[in-house]
């Protein structure tokens, strides 16, 4: 498959695209960074700027790609720019250039606003606001072939190859676990228009995608 990862040269990006080389699919990345990420054939990479107006990014966006990864974060700078209206800005360019299948990396509980009061969550609350409505956005707005992914804490620690789907609790992430997650989507079609959360948990990441 030819894949657009927007956000390549974050946390999840660089775990994503490695293992979706790895599967032998051609990946085209953004990134802002100058230096090639990745030496591979089958990479590619764009300068993309997501706060530029959609009609920009919608150019820079190929005609054939097969499935598109959301992956970028503002990291606290620029949430209303990169998180909100930066992340719906490449659902509209995709969804102009007629790319079905949209992959979204978004945050625990980031549609369940009565979780919001955890502490955690509440010194966050401007990321939580802004991927709340981006996710609205793809939901009820666009016509995209969509799955979000609502991760909970990401931490630099070995994989695990086990996840937890759907619990009550935010939970912990291996990042390679959340990226293995992210790949797992792609080909299930039984994923296709579904919100799940994720944290580490006991279920094999395969097996706990075919249950969705």
């Amino acid at each position: 498959m030819k894949i657009l990862v927007i956000g390549a040269s974050g946390r999840v990006g660089t775990d994503l695209v490695k293992q979706l080389l790895a599967d032998d699919h051609q990946v085209i990345s953004t990134t802002r960074q100058e230096k090639k990420l990745f030496n591979d054939d089958n990479y590619s990479q764009l300068d993309l700027d997501i706060t530029a107006n959609k009609d920009t990014i919608q150019k820079q966006i190929d005609q054939d790609i097969d499935a598109v990864y959301f992956v970028a974060g503002s990291g606290g700078k620029d949430v209303l720019e990169v998180d909100l209206h930066g992340a719906v800005k490449t659902m509209q360019a995709v969804q102009d250039k007629g790319i079905k299948r949209y992959i979204m990396l978004s945050t625990v509980f980031s549609l369940d606003t009565s979780k919001w009061d955890n502490p955690n969550i509440a010194d966050l609350k401007e990321y939580y606001i802004c991927k709340h409505y981006a996710d609205q956005w793809l939901i009820n707005n666009s016509s995209l072939n969509y799955t979000i992914v609502q991760a909970g804490a990401l931490k630099e620690r070995a994989a695990t190859g086990k996840i937890m789907i759907n619990d009550d609790h935010s939970g912990e992430n291996s990042i390679e676990d959340v990226a293995t997650t992210l790949v797992a989507v792609l080909g299930a079609s039984n994923t296709t228009k579904k919100i799940f959360s994720m944290h580490n948990g006991e279920t094999a990441i395969e097996q706990a995608i075919t249950k969705l």
